[in-house]
């Protein structure tokens, strides 16, 4: 059976209206407050990085792709972190924070172990070589404020041995790096 047409006042027939069905703006919704939820999330907690060099080999490739958390973070010993520093380099830089304020760190320039307040350090993660010392003095207390980084390929990184970076202000720290995102084939948590 056919719907009557409406006619309007100039004897024309009435359009009508395209009407969106509920569950399509509730879709719509749902699609714009989730976009908004992943902005905020990666404006004011999360950010990414992208590994420059090889100073962080094994743990960390060269182009590796990081998830980074920078909420309420508290510099710990043992994380991975990305410095944001353009008085040493232009770009980010990943290290290994090795002490925090008050420790004391030195190197052995013989055997290359490092200690932290007397204590070698067990550093699974490094390549086999010798921590060279550079040209920071051992040993060497942590200020207030600061933390003392070195990259797991010690042969090939510049880091807190070297005075031009020297001991690390916790603001030019971004954050902690969570996890690998790319390549897949190395998808997981850092550590």
């Amino acid at each position: 059976m056919n719907q009557p047409e409406y006619i309007n006042e100039t004897n024309q027939p009435e359009e009508k209206p395209i009407r969106l069905s509920p569950s399509f703006l509730e879709w719509v919704e749902a699609m714009v407050s989730a976009l908004v939820v992943v902005v905020l999330i990666f404006t004011f907690f999360l950010h990414t990085n992208t590994v420059m060099g090889r100073s962080m080999l094994p743990t960390l490739v060269e182009n590796d792709q990081l998830l980074v958390s920078r909420l309420f973070y508290k510099p710990e010993q043992g994380d991975i972190v990305i410095i944001s520093k353009s008085s040493f380099r232009e770009y980010p830089i990943v290290k290994r924070i090795i002490a925090v304020a008050g420790q004391t760190v030195d190197i052995d320039e013989v055997t290359g172990e490092v200690t932290v307040d007397g204590k070698v350090l067990d550093e699974p993660y490094l390549n086999p070589g010798i921590t060279q010392v550079k040209n920071m003095e051992f040993p060497a207390t942590v200020p207030d404020g600061c933390v003392f980084v070195m990259g797991d390929n010690r042969m090939e990184s510049d880091d807190s041995r070297n005075t031009q970076l020297g001991f690390v202000e916790e603001g030019y720290i971004q954050g902690k790096v969570l996890f690998r995102y790319r390549p897949l084939s190395r998808f997981g948590l850092v550590e």
